[in-house]
């Protein structure tokens, strides 16, 4: 895998160039794909989401965030005017504190992120091998925002940037 692929085609070359190279670049990210599937990062994910799945007092807190969290989207359907809305809030808050205190949870949730963290990086190191301004989504709640109506300078004349 650590070969190069073939240089892209210049424009006007024949389609078959264009297929060839498609199939070239399928079959390294299914490369790619295997690479991540079999790695420590993913076997620790499948290890901990099993655990999870087989521990029956995360299994009912679970069911019970869910039930939570169908009572606060009928609450939010009329947002914090709604009389329980704060309620259903707090609801939703202690009962994720309570997942959050089970050992298998939380290390499911490190092991969820981390491996969150190394496909974005691969999106990131792909992208950025074609562009840098190409966006890449994540999961990122609180993302750094950059380029158009980010605060960055992107010159596209959206007016958004700075």
């Amino acid at each position: 895998m650590t070969e190069t692929l073939p240089a892209a085609s210049a424009p006007g070359e024949a389609a078959f160039g264009a297929t060839a190279d498609l199939a070239a670049l399928a079959s390294r990210a299914f490369e790619l794909g295997d690479l991540i599937k079999h790695s420590a990062l993913a076997a620790e994910y499948a290890y901990w989401k099993e655990r999870v799945q087989r521990h029956d007092g995360a299994q009912q807190l679970i069911h019970e965030f869910a039930r939570a969290k169908e009572q606060f989207a009928e609450c939010e359907r009329f947002g914090r005017f709604h009389p329980n809305y704060n309620e259903a809030l707090d609801r939703i808050y202690a009962v994720e504190t309570r997942l959050d205190e089970i050992e298998p949870v939380r290390r499911f949730k490190a092991a969820e992120a981390a491996v969150d963290q190394l496909l974005h990086e691969v999106a990131m190191t792909i992208a950025r091998s074609v562009s840098d301004t190409i966006k890449v989504p994540d999961n990122d709640p609180n993302p750094k925002a950059k380029g158009c109506g980010g605060g960055g300078s992107c010159s596209c004349g959206s007016g958004g940037c700075g």
